[in-house]
């Protein structure tokens, strides 16, 4: 046993104490010995991280996440379990496409300029070079995976589950190719989620329009070319006479000179639905079926045509005339302008709006047609109902089971299709013969022939002699991360993973990724492997500024976890995340918590030098103080004992039980706060004073214990300091398995 030094260096211990993990195998769960007499050894416990973009490099969010599991993962060893943490990284379609997209840029290309083949290249380049390097950040914070399983969803093996999974939906009716107004990104030229739109608050003007005996309130009058209806709620008294009737009304001539609006008259219907709000502006809306998502279903119900006046790049088309080939934020001024001469603009005022954009680029997105691929979530969504409402999987807190469940009663089709090239390719072959698929968003003809395969056909089943050509759509990243759970252990086969480790034990994640995969995850386990993937799905806070702002680096808001771990080390951040995750409240982030974390590490180091010198290095054995805790009379086993040795051990024991208790209930933080007063106000303030002037043996056995005891419980939250000083006390034993 060396003598620890004066002051802790986290920088060297961490790398070596690291080293030292990894070469002992314990981070997978073979490597874990039954313990006699412990009915945990022979249990698994077992979390998938929740793979971070291959373009992604670590942020607080990362740090909050993986610590928290970490904390988890490393208790459940300490306490015997064969623990299975399983990380990887996702493929990420349109972030890789951006990133790859920006360097093409650069040289004056785009992807079209390199073909598909060649892009791909690019990608998997990109990848090789860059792809793994959040996962040696994921080391550097002391996460303790299993790096042996490490996969990623466009592994030779996940293809084949993605292409498996795809097969049976269509085989058992839930995949379908149809003509819908979908989200559409002009800067991504791909469909995208609904779920996948972020919200920015704009000013805008809500233009009170003059249509026949109706005043409208649009915020997009440049999509009125594409109106091909009225709508207003049934139970509106004041359009009762209209419901069902044709009426003609005045409205701009598209055909006229651009610097000469002029009016015309057009027909359109008027129709009764729920979706419209009677409260909302003037109580009448524009259907305009083919962009807005809302008015496409409107159109469905009533059987109304639609009329495309915006085309993929965001300019209006040719059925906008004299509009055509504007933008459409310049069409939307002049259309008002046009209204406003022609005299049909009643009224303007100012309206904050929210104006939908691409999570991705932040281009203002297009609601189109679009022929796209679409898997029907009406018996998906009631699986992921009933597992939640059955408590198979536990959504906590409580609270989000409200929003999980009113978005499956209000959920749509889930566009999967994508018009990238990186990501796994749809397993869907056209007969040649019949023009391919040939498709430009809104373009596409719906009666091709196709077939669904997991591979290209040797002869065309439809023309007997065409070499098919596959579709150059990729499927939604969501679509293959929702088979996470158990793709990862070597679905579809029938591995020995799979059957150790399904169902797992936990996941958490932030409160807008349990629509987008936590549910998904949910029914897809459902629906291959008949369980739930996860008893546990955790939503946690996130971590904002200070002022509350989202931190994100293009605005210059972020923080950057790696620097934290350069300047206090990784106990000291992970310190400060757990400290501040007192529940799914959100996180002002406040730096002096990692300042207090490693002022900690000082302490605990200051409290491990006093110990060594007073008891000249000698270890105890913990049978007495293992015996109280378990339940034992201090008198019965430490019958010596005086006042202070009686408080610091019932400490010990009611912090020991109060910690168990927080962290069964997922409450991190506050398990943290209880080890942490309980150290620096019980161990240190007190016990370690009182014991100064004490030379007798018991003294030195009970601070020698209680120590120990304290880093064992401190361990899965400060994994580093924790092992070198345990290495250091007791050489030749791994503080990260030690008995909990």
């Amino acid at each position: 046993m060396s003598e620890l030094g004066p002051r802790y260096e986290h920088k060297e211990v961490e790398k070596r104490i690291y080293r030292l993990w990894e070469k002992s195998g314990y981070f997978a769960p073979e490597a874990h010995q039954p313990r006699a007499g412990n009915p945990e050894s022979k249990k698994t416990f077992c979390i998938m991280m929740a793979p971070p973009n291959v373009t992604g490099s670590l942020h607080m969010g990362h740090a909050l996440e993986n610590t928290m599991i970490d904390v988890l993962i490393r208790w459940k060893r300490m306490q015997g379990y064969k623990t299975l943490w399983l990380p990887g990284i996702d493929h990420a379609s349109i972030s890789t496409h951006n990133v790859i997209e920006k360097e093409l840029k650069k040289e004056g290309l785009t992807r079209f300029d390199l073909g598909r083949e060649r892009f791909l290249e690019k990608a998997w380049e990109w990848k090789k070079q860059y792809g793994g390097i959040i996962l040696d950040q994921l080391k550097k914070l002391g996460a303790s995976c299993d790096w042996s399983r490490t996969r990623f969803t466009m592994d030779e093996k996940y293809i084949d589950a993605v292409l498996t999974a795809f097969v049976h939906y269509y085989k058992k009716g839930l995949i379908y190719r149809g003509l819908r107004t979908i989200t559409w990104c002009p800067r991504c030229g791909t469909g995208i989620s609904d779920l996948e739109v972020k919200y920015k608050e704009e000013d805008a003007i809500l233009y009170y329009i003059q249509y026949g005996p109706f005043t409208l309130a649009p915020v997009r009058q440049e999509t009125k070319f594409g109106d091909t209806a009225l709508a207003v709620n049934p139970e509106d008294v004041r359009y009762k006479k209209y419901i069902g009737k044709e009426i003609e009304i005045e409205s701009l001539d598209v055909s006229g000179q651009p610097d000469k609006p002029s009016k015309t008259k057009i027909k359109v219907a008027v129709v009764a639905d729920d979706a419209v709000d009677p409260e909302f502006g003037t109580g009448v809306i524009k259907v305009t079926p083919a962009h807005d998502i809302t008015d496409f279903e409107i159109a469905q119900r009533h059987k109304l045509p639609m009329l495309q006046v915006i085309d993929e790049h965001g300019r209006m088309n040719e059925n906008a005339g004299k509009y055509g080939g504007m933008k459409t934020k310049d069409a939307r001024d002049k259309v008002a302008s046009d209204l406003r001469a022609v005299g049909l603009l009643l009224k303007e005022e100012p309206y904050r709006h929210n104006t939908a954009t691409c999570e991705r680029c932040g281009t203002v997105v297009e609601p189109l047609p679009s022929l796209q691929w679409f898997v029907k979530m009406d018996s998906l969504a009631e699986l992921a109902k009933k597992t939640v409402r059955s408590g198979r999987t536990k959504i906590l807190p409580a609270n989000f089971e409200k929003n999980y469940f009113s978005w499956l009663d209000n959920i749509r089709d889930w566009c999967i299709s994508r018009q990238l090239w990186w990501g796994h390719q749809l397993p869907v072959f056209f007969c040649k013969k019949e023009g391919g698929e040939q498709r430009v968003a809104g373009q596409a003809k719906a009666d091709q022939k196709f077939v669904v395969a997991k591979e290209k056909p040797k002869k065309c089943p439809i023309c007997g002699n065409c070499e098919m050509e596959q579709s150059p759509d990729v499927l939604d990243t969501w679509f293959s991360s929702a088979l996470w759970p158990f793709a990862t252990l070597g679905w579809p086969e029938k591995t020995d993973d799979l059957k150790k480790y399904y169902p797992t034990d936990f996941i958490t994640s932030a409160r807008e990724i349990l629509n987008l995969w936590i549910m998904r995850m949910i029914f897809s386990g459902e629906e291959f492997m008949d369980k739930e993937p996860f008893a546990v799905a955790l939503i946690h806070g996130t971590i904002l500024t200070k002022e509350g702002r989202r931190m994100s680096k293009s605005l210059g808001t972020g923080i950057d976890p790696l620097s934290l771990i350069e300047n206090h080390g990784a106990d000291a951040t992970r310190f400060g995340v757990v400290w501040q995750a007192m529940g799914s409240q959100d996180i002002r982030w406040d730096e002096t918590s990692v300042q207090a974390g490693r002022k900690f590490n000082t302490k605990l180091w200051n409290i491990a030098r006093f110990l060594q010198k007073k008891t000249g290095g000698k270890s105890y054995t913990t049978e007495r103080l293992e015996g109280f805790l378990n339940g034992e009379t201090i008198k019965g086993v430490f019958p010596e004992a005086n006042d202070d040795d009686l408080k610091i051990l019932e400490g010990l024991r009611a912090t020991r039980s109060q910690v168990v208790q927080y962290l069964e209930n997922y409450e991190f933080g506050q398990a943290l706060h209880t080890l942490y007063d309980f150290v620096w106000h019980n161990l240190a303030d007190k016990y370690v004073e009182q014991v100064k002037t004490r030379e007798d043996e018991l003294a030195r056995e009970i601070l020698h214990g209680v120590f120990m005891s304290c880093l064992t419980m401190l361990h899965p939250f400060m994994p580093f300091i924790t092992e070198e000083i345990y290495q250091q006390l007791k050489p030749g034993e791994l503080l990260m398995v030690r008995k909990w």
